[in-house]
């Protein structure tokens, strides 16, 4: 139905017609009514069909409408909750676009980046916080975000929250916000632990469930390939599906961060303009990944699942498991990447040897009818037929089709990060220096011995001293430098004591030779 039908405010109805977004999808049909009316919703989609705008027009249109007194106060009317900050970046972009001509201000706030500008941004004022519940907790707790005018509250992916272990923040947040507030729960399964956040938070919800298919189901119109691979040649089957007819951006799964670096490097050789998202890179480099991505400067994106999560770009036309998924709910969240949004998309899935079992496991869950993969090289007839690979394709991307612009186009963006470089070389990029930031070489001006002093004073030029030892033929300055810390050994002559009484200084003071003490060499 088209949003005016559903009775949206016209000023988020004609922002979200400048967006090319005219008609709802049935998520958003079903929910809006119940929403704008302030109802407690619990939503059930799958991936891809368009929750953000399900909760976000209703803060909008309620904020327009019956909230628009509140507008005038600093805090945020309404809050949402979500586990990742590429989701947070992300829902946050759809909500300024729908609230664009009703200068709607929405403000991300997400770990990793300095305090001081999202803590300027809220005494300004804003109108939406969308954010990670660890930052919001820290604002909260530093008294920087007030949560207590909030009139809408949303968790978004609350099953994902789970299970990274945000239950316990999530609580502290609702705590923290009025008890009459409206709360929409989003979610596309159901575990025990969300039904009761839902039955201790939530008053009399309304539970909506935009389709009748299983709680974890692919995207209909994605093409299922699936193929059994060995280890030595999936960087050559890779490169070879990646020059598939008719590929637009395409996603690669790794199960590691250190895999996925090693992808992206070896698709970078082959000529393939790739990058990495992972969490060992700064936000500042996964986000510039990100736009370098959804501009087209780069057409492959090598990512782990977590860094994934919520990543909604257009025209990915292809994602590749380049490992094996853990279980079945993994599988649909990366091939969910494509096919999004009614659009056609190709998922390919590489099973080794090893990870058999797990995927028979898989295809039972999801019914998919593959669970012997065909075993296949990079120069398997059947590669080249399921996927209109060009015959002449081979492993290295021809020069003619190296026309992307690259990572390095793409400007890393001053996030004013938090937390120190996690470069390997470690102190040596600080300037030698340690974590205190004192230089190591730090030169160091020490008294040397009395006998020593002696000895150079007397400018014996490399003679014996007193004790029978051999001076330095420089006059001391050996000794100078390793006391400096610049070079050599560092020698101490220690005390020694008789009664407690400076035995050397009584010999001394007496003319008599200082004893000294000579290692022994056995």
């Amino acid at each position: 139905m088209p949003f005016r039908d559903l009775g949206v405010d016209e000023v988020i109805c004609s922002a979200l017609e400048a967006a090319g977004i005219i008609t709802s999808f049935p998520i958003q049909a079903l929910t809006l009514p119940l929403a704008m009316d302030g109802q407690d919703i619990i939503g059930q989609a799958r991936t891809g069909t368009g929750k953000t705008l399900a909760f976000g027009v209703p803060l909008l249109h309620r904020l327009a409408t019956t909230f628009a007194g509140d507008r005038t106060e600093k805090q945020p009317s309404a809050l949402v909750v979500l586990p990742t900050r590429e989701l947070a970046v992300q829902v946050a972009k759809e909500i300024e676009q729908a609230g664009e001509h009703m200068g709607a201000k929405v403000l991300t706030v997400y770990g990793g980046r300095a305090y001081e500008p999202q803590i300027e941004a809220l005494k300004s004022g804003t109108d939406i916080v969308v954010g990670t519940p660890g930052r919001l907790l820290d604002l909260a707790k530093r008294k920087d975000l007030d949560l207590s005018r909030v009139r809408s509250l949303v968790l978004d992916e609350a099953d994902k929250m789970l299970d990274l272990g945000f239950l316990p923040d999530v609580e502290r947040l609702l705590k923290l916000t009025p008890d009459d507030r409206q709360t929409m729960l989003f979610s596309a399964t159901m575990p025990g632990e969300v039904v009761s956040l839902a039955r201790k938070h939530m008053r009399r919800p309304t539970n909506i469930r935009a389709s009748s298919e299983g709680e974890a189901a692919p995207p209909p119109l994605t093409t299922q390939h699936v193929y059994r691979t060995h280890p030595m040649d999936k960087i050559e089957v890779l490169a070879r599906v990646l020059q598939a007819k008719d590929r637009g951006l395409a996603m690669v799964f790794t199960q590691t961060k250190r895999a996925a670096d090693q992808v992206t490097a070896a698709l970078s050789d082959r000529g393939f303009a790739a990058a990495a998202v992972h969490g060992d890179l700064g936000q500042g480099q996964r986000e510039r990944a990100l736009r370098a991505f959804r501009n087209g400067k780069v057409d492959v994106l090598v990512a782990t699942d977590v860094a994934a999560r919520g990543i909604d770009i257009d025209d990915v036309t292809h994602v590749v498991n380049y490992e094996c998924p853990d279980d079945e709910k993994t599988y649909v969240h990366r091939i969910g990447r494509t096919g999004r949004a009614g659009r056609a998309g190709v998922a390919v899935t590489f099973v080794d040897w090893r990870e058999i079992q797990r995927w028979k496991l898989i295809n039972t869950a999801l019914d998919l009818g593959q669970p012997d993969p065909a075993e296949t090289y990079s120069t398997s007839e059947h590669l080249f037929s399921d996927l209109s690979i060009p015959p002449e394709a081979k492993g290295m991307l021809p020069r003619a089709q190296r026309g992307r612009e690259g990572l390095e186009a793409e400007a890393v963006e001053d996030l004013g990060e938090t937390g120190r470089s996690r470069s390997p070389r470690g102190d040596r990029d600080r300037g030698d220096r340690g974590e205190r930031g004192r230089s190591r070489n730090r030169n160091r001006s020490r008294k040397r011995t009395r006998g020593a002093t002696r000895a150079d004073d007397s400018g014996n030029g490399g003679g014996q001293d007193s004790a029978g030892t051999k001076a330095p033929a420089d006059g001391g300055k050996t000794d100078a430098k390793a006391g400096s810390g610049e070079g050599g050994t560092r020698t101490r002559r220690r005390r020694r004591t008789r009664g407690g009484r400076d035995v050397n200084a009584k010999r001394e003071a007496a003319g008599q030779d200082i004893i000294r003490e000579v290692p022994s060499e056995g």
